[in-house]
């Protein structure tokens, strides 16, 4: 297959782009490097993916927003999937910066679709996440749950993408799956998510800060398993379909800190903190349909995964 993948640089855009070639599809990458975090750990991302599949692999440099890089990118075409993983990500940043995040996540997302509306294919996977549940959903989240009273900008705007991938489906006849992704982990991920913000604090001997009392949850999904259900999403569109990805456990905050002290074999220390705006106290997914129909089964747990993490982080994300 040939296959344009968005946010190609990216943690899981890398990751999923390595599957894709591995497996012999061609793959044409964009990113646009965002500022959020430094551009060199994308480019380390880059050199990874380059020697999965050089003969197979373009990238290109570009903001899905500007029509030109639209059109070169569909220089590549015709495609035979659309693999839409870019997005500005962040619930706490979003609060400071509502405006980037609706740019990027809903203008660029509508003006990609309508790129394959106009020019194919129809067959689109659409990376969501596990934040548009907010808290007021019942644990384990399940896919037809309301989903209505999202607390931050950034749940906000992946809802919205959802129900315009709705849109799209209806009018245009897209297969168009959203995937909810459920807190990745792993090698590479974004210096500011948690496991690799706490990896970095407790390498160089400092306190974790702990918002709330630790008793907050989350359903930690390790990058492999994720990219498992996008490359199935690919392989079997749907019309319109949602489904959870997630790691089929929760763990809690003071548990998480501690097997990751673990991990690095270094001491823990914690700093009290309030609870913070726009978290929710617990995600876990249902993962009941996306077993069903895509057969995705997670297999890492927690525990491998850290170990897994902490040894990347060591060789090559301690900063």
């Amino acid at each position: 297959m040939r296959i344009l993948l968005t946010g190609a640089a990216g943690f899981i855009g890398s990751h999923t782009a390595e599957a894709l070639l591995r497996r012999g599809d061609e793959v044409i990458g964009v990113d646009n490097f965002d500022p959020f975090y430094d551009r060199a750990l994308k480019e380390r991302n880059l050199l990874a993916v380059q020697a999965a599949g050089p003969e197979r692999w373009h990238f290109i440099e570009g903001d899905l927003c500007e029509q030109a890089v639209l059109d070169r990118l569909w220089e590549f075409g015709p495609y035979d999937a659309v693999v839409h993983l870019a997005a500005k990500a962040g619930v706490r940043p979003s609060i400071e910066d509502p405006v980037s995040y609706v740019r990027a996540n809903l203008e660029a997302t509508v003006g990609l679709w309508e790129q394959c509306r106009l020019h194919g294919p129809k067959r689109v996977v659409f990376a969501s996440s596990s934040s548009v549940y907010g808290a007021d959903s019942q644990a384990p989240f399940a896919e037809d749950a309301r989903c209505d009273r999202p607390v931050s900008p950034y749940a906000a705007t992946k809802r919205a993408g959802e129900l315009l991938a709705h849109t799209y489906v209806h009018l245009h006849g897209f297969d168009l799956t959203c995937l909810r992704f459920f807190t990745v982990y792993g090698p590479r991920q974004r210096p500011e998510m948690a496991i690799h913000k706490f990896a970095t604090l407790l390498w160089r001997g400092e306190p974790i800060a702990q918002f709330g009392d630790g008793g907050s949850s989350r359903d930690y999904t390790y990058i492999e398993d994720i990219v498992q259900g996008v490359v199935a999403a690919v392989d079997r569109p749907n019309g319109y379909a949602i489904y959870n990805l997630g790691g089929d456990r929760e763990t809690r905050l003071v548990d998480l800190t501690r097997m990751l002290a673990r991990a690095l074999r270094v001491e823990l220390t914690v700093e009290q903190k309030p609870e913070a705006p726009g978290d929710v106290p617990r995600t876990c997914a249902d993962l009941t349909l996306a077993r069903a129909e895509l057969g995705y089964e997670p297999s890492t747990p927690i525990e491998d995964g850290l170990r897994k993490f902490a040894g990347w982080f060591i060789e090559h994300g301690v900063q």
